[in-house]
């Protein structure tokens, strides 16, 4: 039997900045060669960051990344690292002739091993994901080739993220070839609910390999995506033996013991990949002798976070990738005193600190007094920086020149504080952020070109009742990398308080919808769940209310369609997930 330590590079790329991505490749690579490892892993196209999207379709952007590949391998050996074996994530392509339906350039989602100067061996994703977040069939082709590169003695196998995740494929060959090792790199998103499917999926497909499994995942925000880590290692029984921790970059390094030393010939192999494909085995050797025994590290496990702690720390990654990742130096939003947003202001302060969050209370003539002052004193509690723009007499000189009621004058207010935030975003630079809550977007009750008018949405997949689970979970918690040091930031009177959009005199978000607790659950299943009005009426919701919210919701599609982008923390987010059409006669009946 033999030992390997192995490094797993759980990393935080930036899409499309190839050289910063490849200076941290070797800067993981050079840590991970001072540990003492024998092989680096890093995550899925970790090199072109993930996802490129339409990039992939540029013949530029897939020729930069298999230079950039090149490039990295010869570097590692020019700095001293070219004995150190490393699986990396790029984009390649296939030899394959343009036919229709095919992909512009059959982009590969691949991954290769580099070795002493040289790409030694090349491997494609074969199980391309189309559901959810991914649509990978327009993007890429399946791979078809399984390398499977003896180290130490030891045969260790790659395949990438979603042949993990599906029966048959690589995972297959890799139990009928016998590699002692399964390496997977990974770019897999966050969502609350999950649970723990990656263990329990890495557990299987280690017992169904017979080998021991090592899953390097992605870490950061990109765009509507958090990714949040929480890379890990199984033996080849599917115990656990290390883990990493959620939402933080971490290199994982793990000493295994016991593994199986192969004398295994040679040279490429088809192999039946039992989902009507085959897939070729490339046998190679890069070191054939076992390494000399020594005293196994205690292997590190982090426990995982509990919901709203998962939650919340996914929202303050990805505001502070998105201003980091974008070149924002600052954010700035209104303040009203409200739930809404007192926390995004809060997951700003946390994200990027308090000091570059600028925040603005526009009272109108509705505004109560106690809405000022709860906003006043948030602003106290977190040192935010603050101005007071009062709106009524602008909102007057509107009137003045055209005449509104109703619906109409209480819009206005709402787009004369979003012109006063755009107004000030375009004078100093600041990313305006949007304060509005999954709730709101699913009926519609926000206003296009108001509170809707900014950059990025902080809780755009929040649920109404989750906003304020998440207001008293920050106020009894903090975590480590959270740069806002009050205590009990958001002030109780926020939280407690009945919401009100305060644009007309005594206004309560009651007078236009349900209870939050019976609309969110509502919302869930319509709109997670895709069940018709009949199975809602069926799940125990009230038919009278069950048509008038999928009304509301089917109304709002086209203000949906213009919100800023905002993070996914929900199974069906509006945005990647969710794609109706806004021109849509389809109406569900209760009849």
């Amino acid at each position: 039997m033999a030992q390997l330590r192995i490094a797993l590079a759980q990393t935080n790329p930036t899409v499309g900045d190839l050289s910063a991505n490849a200076d941290r490749l070797v800067e993981q690579t050079r840590e991970a060669a001072e540990r003492g490892a024998h092989l680096v892993v890093f995550t899925e196209m970790f090199l072109t960051g993930y996802p490129v999207e339409d990039l992939v379709l540029r013949t530029s952007f897939v020729d930069a990344s298999i230079r950039t590949l090149e490039q990295v391998a010869r570097r590692l050996r020019e700095e001293g690292l070219g004995e150190l074996p490393v699986v990396a994530g790029y984009v390649d392509r296939a030899g394959l002739a343009p036919r229709v339906g095919q992909p512009k350039g059959a982009p590969l989602d691949a991954a290769a091993i580099l070795f002493r100067g040289e790409v030694v061996a090349r491997t494609a994703k074969h199980h391309l994901p189309n559901y959810g977040v991914f649509d990978e069939y327009r993007y890429f082709v399946r791979g078809d080739r399984l390398p499977i590169f003896r180290l130490h003695g030891v045969d260790v196998a790659v395949a990438v993220c979603e042949d993990l995740w599906q029966d048959g494929g690589p995972v297959s060959v890799v139990g009928q070839a016998g590699a002692g090792l399964l390496v997977v790199p990974n770019a897999s998103p966050y969502e609350k609910e999950k649970d723990d499917v990656r263990l329990e999926l890495c557990a299987r497909r280690a017992r169904e390999a017979g080998c021991a499994l090592a899953y390097a995942n992605q870490v950061g925000g990109q765009d509507e995506l958090v990714f949040d880590g929480d890379s890990l290692v199984v033996d080849r029984s599917g115990e656990l033996l290390a883990r990493a921790g959620q939402f933080r970059e971490e290199l994982l390094v793990v000493d295994l013991d016991d593994l199986p030393v192969s004398d295994a010939a040679t040279g490429s192999f088809p192999y039946d990949a039992g989902d009507g494909t085959t897939i070729t085995v490339d046998r190679l050797v890069l070191s054939a002798e076992p390494v000399a025994p020594r005293p196994a590290e205690p292997a590190p496990v982090a426990e995982r976070l509990d919901p709203p702690a998962e939650v919340y720390s996914a929202l303050v990654l990805a505001v502070r990738d998105y201003v980091a990742k974008n070149g924002f130096r600052s954010v700035i939003l209104g303040l009203s005193g409200g739930i809404d947003s007192a926390l995004t202001a809060t997951i700003a302060a946390d994200a990027i600190g308090p000091d570059r969050v600028n925040v603005v209370l526009m009272p109108s003539r509705y505004s109560s007094d106690h809405s000022v002052a709860d906003a006043e004193e948030l602003v106290r509690r977190q040192g935010l920086h603050s101005r007071i723009a009062p709106i009524a007499d602008i909102v007057t000189a509107f009137e003045k020149e055209i005449e509104l009621s109703g619906l109409a004058a209480e819009n206005l207010q709402a787009r004369v504080r979003g012109m006063i935030l755009m107004g000030l975003s375009n004078q100093n630079g600041h990313l305006v952020l949007t304060t509005g809550n999954k709730s709101e977007l699913a009926t519609g009750y926000s206003t296009l070109y108001g509170d809707s008018a900014g950059g990025f949405a902080p809780i755009k997949d929040v649920p109404k009742t989750m906003v304020w689970e998440l207001a008293r979970w920050r106020n009894a918690h903090t975590r480590p990398g959270f740069l806002l040091e009050a205590e009990r930031p958001i002030p109780e009177n926020s939280i407690v308080k009945e919401p009100s959009a305060e644009l007309r005199p005594d206004q309560r978000d009651t007078d236009s919808l349900p209870p939050y607790e019976v609309l969110d659950r509502l919302l869930d299943d319509y709109v997670e769940k895709d069940m018709g009005s009949q199975e809602l009426i069926a799940a125990g919701h009230d038919p009278e209310l069950v048509t008038r919210v999928i009304r509301l919701v089917d109304l709002a599609e086209y203000k949906r369609r213009q919100y800023p982008p905002g993070p996914k923390i929900t199974p069906k987010n509006f945005g990647r997930d969710r794609r109706l059409p806004i021109t849509n006669r389809w109406r569900e009946t209760t009849a």
